[in-house]
């Protein structure tokens, strides 16, 4: 038989990644930039252009691959693609030692 094992919300924490928490986050925000770069109908050399990075590393980006790219890169790339971006600091709750990052969008 099978044993089906449930994940928590963040992949990258099920495989036991150490930096899990960041890794989420990217793929979150490479998955929203991929979504308007699709609904915008660029091509990737046009989207590149347009964020202002290589092509190669737009690829590896929109693939997944988003080592060596900052979430403050990645929040540029939101913004030149025309969406405003709020970042929001409020207290962690007080069970809670450390705080957690997390990206909504609106």
């Amino acid at each position: 038989m099978t044993q089906i094992e449930q994940g928590s919300a963040n992949v990258y924490a099920d495989l036991g990644i150490g930096d899990a928490e960041e890794m989420l986050v990217k793929a979150q925000l490479a998955t929203k930039i991929g979504e308007i770069i699709k609904r915008r109908r660029l091509t990737q050399i046009q989207a590149a252009e347009l964020l202002g990075i290589p092509q190669p590393k737009l690829s590896n980006m929109l693939r997944g691959q988003f080592r060596g790219i900052s979430e403050i890169k990645m929040i540029d790339c939101l913004t030149r693609l025309g969406r405003n971006v709020e970042i929001v600091v409020k207290a962690a709750p007080r069970s809670k030692v450390a705080g957690h990052v997390s990206v909504v969008f609106a």
